[in-house]
């Protein structure tokens, strides 16, 4: 087939076409979302941990159990049907829709349930933890996850948690429920089909996952087996496109229905465009600069502290992050247990200086930051770049891609970095997991949180954590929490930022649009087009 004849096809025009001249109005049954998707570095639930995967893994794969997003303290059957926890705590049973269907037709019972968690947990990737914190291993997840009969399953914890945390644990992607029948025809050598699901799709979800070409599209497809019936679209397109103008562009002229990474700038352009509207949520993303405890100047405590007073945080506040973020100097995103509001530091280069003298670096150093090439982070960088300067410091910038940053800061090689880091799950230990727990600080630690990835050895706030998350008295646990976040705010080598709030500008004929707490609680099957 020749290429015009493939641009008949409207799908294909947005797909293929990219050097002609781009439709004036997209299809009616398809969505097309301009998003910087650059981190996205597999689609199996089990392995996704990044944030634009999570979006693509909640729209595509069904869990046990989703967040209310209209009340995310609450939540709601996914697959299943009713759930309740023993006396002592520790078993939860579930009961599970009957008729349930995978994309590929295969029926969906609590056999494939059980499979989907016992493989999360043996495959061990990155998000493993979320599971495997209940006391599940390799060796004892058969015995405790299994299916009790066809709709029917049981879940065994090693201690008595807050029912909530665990229950908002299996809300995360990888609890997500995949096919095992499919599969297990694509195993090769025992790996779970793992080899094979990094590129393809095993879910049941109400969009399905039609093709991935990294840094270029993602493309999902409605899934008429759903339980919940068919999505009001018949497609939804992902077009990576980096740049926030180009975004903009795109959008006004009609050739996308939706802008994801717009620039505060762009966002106050488009809210007065007659044929746009935006839609908001506080995200549960908080933004920040970490400093790696292997770097013999940035271990020192004083040069800690003195970092977080050279940041203009009223300046970033005002215009780098206006309209998608809000100062925030705590590692609990507002809207969870226990977030405090305490914002101690300012741009203070004196007292920086001060600091800086007393760890006998009177006359600075040197340092690099890795960053990503998007904004805002890029301008934050650039502009705590200029404020170090004022105290010495002179700071070298690293730009790279998302997963060339991510893999260098996984690797514990980086001086400095900034990121940022979304809840894995709506609880106030997803944050506290990471931030304020480092079980083994060694190279080959089994856990590597962020607490980990830049060194910080915290013995101490590692116990208090492990405290809260099973206090089961929500006021107490609140407490524990607001304390964990002060001694955090002293003595961490993080420099909290910001929390986004993530904004989504739209064409006026799309309808149904409402942003989620978290990435995988964006659902685009909900939107509709008229």
């Amino acid at each position: 087939m020749s290429r015009r004849a493939l641009c008949a096809s409207a799908a294909a025009a947005l797909l293929l076409c990219q050097g002609v001249p781009a439709l004036a109005a997209t299809p009616k049954d398809t969505l097309v979302i301009a998003f910087a998707f650059d981190d996205i570095i597999t689609l199996d639930p089990a392995e996704v941990f990044e944030l634009s995967g999570g979006e693509i893994m909640g729209n595509s794969y069904d869990r046990l159990v989703r967040l209310d997003i209209s009340d995310p303290s609450k939540l709601v059957g996914d697959v299943a049907k009713s759930w309740t926890v023993s006396p002592d705590g520790k078993t939860y049973s579930f009961e599970l829709k009957p008729g349930l269907k995978f994309a590929s037709g295969n029926p969906l019972t609590a056999d494939e349930v059980a499979w989907s968690l016992q493989r999360a947990v043996s495959l061990d990737k990155s998000p493993a933890f979320i599971l495997t914190q209940f006391g599940f291993s390799k060796d004892n997840v058969k015995n405790k996850i299994k299916a009790t009969g066809p709709l029917t399953l049981t879940l065994e914890t090693d201690k008595a948690f807050a029912p909530t945390f665990v229950l908002n644990c299996l809300t995360a992607n990888v609890g997500a429920i995949v096919d095992k029948k499919l599969l297990l025809t694509k195993e090769q050598n025992g790996d779970w089909g793992y080899g094979w699901l990094k590129t393809n799709y095993a879910g049941s979800g109400p969009l399905k996952l039609r093709e991935w070409r990294a840094n270029e599209i993602v493309a999902l497809e409605r899934n008429d087996n759903h339980y919940a019936g068919k999505a009001p679209l018949a497609r939804v397109i992902y077009r990576h496109v980096k740049e926030a103008a180009t975004q903009r562009l795109l959008l006004e002229k009609g050739d996308i229905d939706m802008a994801r990474n717009l620039s505060p700038q762009d966002i106050a352009a488009v809210s007065t465009h007659k044929d746009i509207k935006l839609a908001s949520a506080p995200k549960g993303t908080v933004y920040y600069i970490s400093l790696n405890q292997k770097n013999p100047n940035l271990a020192k405590p004083e040069v800690r502290e003195a970092m977080k007073w050279l940041v203009d945080y009223s300046a970033i506040g005002d215009t780098l992050i206006k309209n998608i973020g809000v100062v925030h100097q705590n590692f609990l995103p507002i809207g969870l247990l226990g977030a405090s509001r305490e914002a101690p530091y300012k741009l203070d280069v004196a007292k920086a200086k001060a600091l800086l003298a007393k760890a006998g670096l009177p006359n600075g150093f040197k340092v690099t930051i890795d960053t990503r090439t998007t904004q805002p982070v890029q301008g934050i960088v650039e502009a705590f770049q200029q404020t170090a300067k004022r105290a010495g410091i002179e700071v070298e910038i690293i730009p790279g891609d998302g997963k060339q940053t991510l893999t260098k800061y996984r690797a514990r090689t980086h001086d400095m970095y900034i990121g940022q880091w979304g809840s894995d799950y709506w609880d106030p230990h997803s944050n506290a997991d990471t931030f304020t727990r480092n079980p083994d600080n060694s190279d080959d630690a089994k856990a590597k949180p962020l607490a980990w990835r830049n060194a910080w050895a915290i013995p101490e706030l590692t116990k208090k954590s492990d405290a809260a998350v099973l206090e089961r008295d929500s006021a107490k646990r609140k407490a524990m929490y607001e304390e964990l976040q002060a001694e955090f705010r002293k003595t961490s080598p993080f420099i909290m930022l910001y929390q986004q709030t993530e904004v989504a500008a739209y064409r006026s004929n799309v309808e149904g649009l409402k942003l989620g707490p978290t990435f995988d609680t964006n659902y685009m099957f909900r939107v509709a087009k008229r």
